[in-house]
């Protein structure tokens, strides 16, 4: 995939960079794998906001992925397509029987290729395995966490893990925070790379573009008054955050949680799990 550029027509495009469209195949998604999607805005099922900045944008359909897709099954690609839930494409595939299923498109995917899943499949771009039928080494992506779990691991535009080796019924996998994590070798994971790899460098140039896609503005704390935010209030105008009589120690959440080197995790019992942490490089 490559990034186009915008001629700058306007002050808006003026920087503004788009997705080249160019690797998906078809405009029409399949009916049959759509789901309507009511947007929450960011609210649980009590109508509170429980994620701030979401609310608004374009409509969309939901398309349904299969992150497990069964073992013996083989297809072949239809067609690449868009999906505006994900950065990455995806792939509508075919079975013999003439099922039809969405999976997450693969660097160099093409129209044509054959996709297939379990121990019979074989070390190929898109196919699907156990972690113990794939060699030491490969680049794997869509990795389940639990046996028959569905896919949960590397599942963005351009991301991978690496598969670094298997011992005592667990596999040793490499994820893209460099985070070394034990998994069980039942578990399924998809030979390859995620397409869509350019992803992460599109400017949306100006910010109608990100309310279109449902994202609010956000507004720094320092700028609110005391009441609203730790960082907020101070007399004599503009200030720093970290120190004074007002703001504390730290860097604080609007609920005062700090922000800066204060660990959040709660799943302390799959410590044991992570064999090298993800913060170990920054350490050295």
């Amino acid at each position: 995939m490559a990034i186009k550029q915008y001629k700058p027509t306007t002050p808006g495009k003026r920087g503004m960079t788009t997705q080249d469209f160019a690797d998906i195949t078809t405009k029409k998604p399949l009916r049959s794998l759509l789901v309507a999607k009511k947007r929450g805005s960011g609210r649980n099922n009590q109508g509170r906001i429980t994620t701030r900045h979401k609310g608004g944008g374009s409509k969309k359909f939901y398309r349904k992925v299969n992150f497990k897709l069964a073992a013996g099954t083989s297809a072949v690609v239809e067609h690449i397509e868009y999906d505006p839930n994900r950065s990455a494409r995806i792939a509508r595939i075919k079975e013999n029987n003439g099922t039809y299923h969405y999976i997450l498109a693969t660097q160099g995917m093409k129209v044509g290729q054959s996709v297939s899943s379990g121990e019979e499949s074989t070390i190929d771009s898109g196919n699907r395995l156990a972690l113990k039928d794939i060699p030491i080494g490969s680049t794997i992506h869509a990795i389940e966490m639990k046996v028959n779990g569905g896919a949960q691991i590397a599942r963005s535009a351009g991301n991978s893990a690496q598969l670094m080796g298997i011992d005592n019924a667990y596999a040793q996998v490499r994820l893209p925070s460099g985070e070394v994590r034990l998994i069980s070798e039942q578990c399924m994971a998809s030979i390859g790379v995620v397409g869509n790899e350019q992803h992460q460098n599109i400017k949306y140039g100006k910010a109608g573009r990100s309310r279109h896609r449902g994202i609010r503005p956000s507004v720094r704390g320092v700028v609110m008054n005391a009441v609203d935010h730790p960082h907020g209030g101070g007399d004599g105008g503009r200030h720093g955050i970290g120190g004074g009589k007002n703001h504390g120690s730290a860097p604080k959440t609007p609920w005062g949680q700090k922000t800066l080197g204060y660990k959040t995790r709660r799943r302390k019992s799959t410590t044991q799990f992570i064999l090298r942490s993800r913060h170990e490089a920054k350490r050295r």
